[in-house]
C-alpha cells in the first residue's frame, strides 16, 4: 500500500497539485506560498526543485512495483510467459505515449515518437527484462546501475561531436548558445568539435537527438526524452527495484527497511550534489548527478511513506493517494483528453471566477478554479476506486 500510496501522491501534483500551489501564492503571496510556488516549477536548467522530482519518482516507484509484479508473473507464467507478457505491456504503453503526444493528428514529421510515457515504456521494458533474468543476483543489477550511471557521464565527457551552432553566409558563428529553431538551420557542415559540454543543445546527447530521432522534437532541435538521456533514466529505475527488492525480503523487519531505505536515501542525495559539483544536476539532460539525487529523495519519500502506512499501520489519511495511485495511467489520460482545469471552468470559471476576483481579491477566481480541478481528478478517481475498475495495460 506504500507503493501505491506513493505513486498516488506523485500524481496528485500532476493533476492539479501544482497548479493549486501556484494559485494559492498568485492569491496570498508569501515566504511559505511563494517558496512552495517555485518549487512546483521546474529549474531552468541546472539545480533541482521539488517538481523536477515528479518524473524520476515514478520511475522509481514503478521499477519498486516491477519486482512484485514480476515475481507474481514469473510463477503464475513461468520465464517466457513473464518475458512475452514484458514486450506486450511495454508495446501498448509506448503506443498509448504516441497517442498521449498528439497520435496521428499532424502529419509526419510532426509526431512525437519519445516523450514521458514512452521513457516509462523503455525504462520498464529495460528494468523488467534484467529483473527476470538477474532477480537471483541483485549485486549484478546494482552494478549493472552504477555503470549505466558511469558510462554516461563518461559518454558525456568525454566523446566528441560536431559544433552544430548556426553561422552566418560568411561562416561566422550566429550565438554562442544554441539559436536554431529547427534541425534544418543547424550547421551540419562544421569541421568544428565540442566535447564535455551541458549547456542546452550543445551537448552530446542533444547532438545525438538532432542527428538519429526523428519526428518532431520537443525543444526543437533536441528532446529531454531524447535517446542517449534514456539511459540513465534506466538506471533510475534499477535503484526502484533495488529498493523493491528490499521491501520484497520477509526476513528483514519493517522498521529495519525504513532504516535501511533512509540511510541509502541520504548518502544517495550527498553523492549526487557532490557529483553534481563536476556533472551538473540536469532534469532535462537526466545527469547522472540528477540520478542519484532524485533517487536518494525517492528512497526517503518511500521509507516515510513505507513507516507510517506499514509500520505504524497510519492509512486513513492516504486513501485519495491510494486511489491516485491504483490508476496512474488512467488518470493521466483522462486529463489528457479530456481536461480537468477545463471541465472544472464549465463551473468555476467566466462571471464565477470574476465575482471572487472582485469580491475577495484579486487570484482568488483561479484559486478557486484550480481547487475545482483537483476535485475533478479526485472524484474520478474516488468513482473509479468506489467501482472496482483499476484500468492497467
Amino acid at each position: 500500500m506504500s507503493l501505491d500510496a506513493l505513486r498516488g501522491f506523485d500524481m496528485f501534483w500532476i493533476m492539479g497539485g501544482d497548479a493549486l500551489a501556484r494559485a494559492l501564492a498568485a492569491f496570498g503571496d508569501g515566504p511559505l506560498t511563494g517558496g512552495l510556488a517555485r518549487q512546483l516549477t521546474h529549474a531552468e536548467w541546472e539545480g533541482f526543485h521539488f517538481y523536477d522530482l515528479v518524473f524520476p519518482l515514478f520511475v522509481f516507484v514503478m521499477g519498486a512495483s516491477i519486482v512484485f509484479s514480476m515475481e507474481r508473473l514469473l510463477e503464475e507464467r513461468g520465464l517466457w510467459g513473464a518475458l512475452l507478457r514484458v514486450f506486450a505491456r511495454f508495446a501498448l504503453l509506448f503506443a498509448v505515449g504516441i497517442f498521449y503526444s498528439g497520435g496521428f493528428t499532424n502529419a509526419w514529421p510532426e509526431i512525437r515518437l519519445l516523450g514521458v510515457l514512452n521513457r516509462l515504456a523503455l525504462c520498464y521494458l529495460g528494468a523488467a527484462l534484467l529483473y527476470c533474468l538477474l532477480r537471483e543476483r541483485p549485486r549484478l543489477l546494482a552494478a549493472l546501475a552504477a555503470a549505466l550511471l558511469v558510462g554516461y557521464w563518461a559518454l558525456m565527457s568525454f566523446v566528441p561531436y560536431p559544433d552544430l551552432r548556426p553561422v552566418d553566409g560568411a561562416g561566422r558563428r550566429v550565438s554562442e548558445t544554441m539559436t536554431a529553431e529547427n534541425v534544418a538551420q543547424l550547421n551540419w557542415g562544421t569541421t568544428t568539435t565540442l566535447r564535455g559540454i551541458v549547456g542546452p543543445g550543445l551537448n552530446l546527447a542533444n547532438y545525438l537527438d538532432a542527428r538519429f530521432l526523428p519526428g518532431k522534437l520537443w525543444e526543437k532541435t533536441w528532446d529531454p526524452e531524447g535517446l542517449l538521456s534514456t539511459l540513465p533514466a534506466l538506471a533510475s529505475a534499477l535503484l526502484g527495484v533495488q529498493a523493491g527488492g528490499l521491501l520484497l525480503q520477509s526476513r528483514v523487519g519493517e522498521r529495519r527497511k525504513v532504516g535501511l531505505l533512509a540511510l541509502a536515501g541520504s548518502i544517495s542525495v550527498v553523492l549526487g550534489f557532490a557529483w553534481g559539483i563536476e556533472f551538473p544536476v540536469v532534469k532535462k539532460l537526466w545527469t547522472s548527478s540528477y540520478v542519484l539525487v532524485s533517487a536518494g529523495f525517492s528512497a526517503l519519500l518511500l521509507a516515510l511513506f513505507h513507516h507510517v502506512i506499514e509500520v505504524r499501520g497510519k492509512r486513513a489519511w492516504c486513501a485519495a493517494f491510494v486511489w491516485y495511485g491504483m490508476n496512474p495511467i488512467t488518470v493521466y489520460l483522462a486529463d489528457n483528453l479530456v481536461g480537468f482545469r477545463r471541465v472544472a471552468a464549465r463551473f468555476l470559471g467566466g462571471d464565477v471566477k470574476a465575482f471572487f476576483d472582485a469580491r475577495v481579491g484579486a487570484g482568488c477566481g483561479d484559486l478557486v478554479l484550480s481547487l475545482g480541478e483537483v476535485a475533478v481528478g479526485l472524484c474520478l478517481v474516488w468513482f473509479l476506486h468506489r467501482r472496482r475498475i483499476f484500468l492497467r495495460l
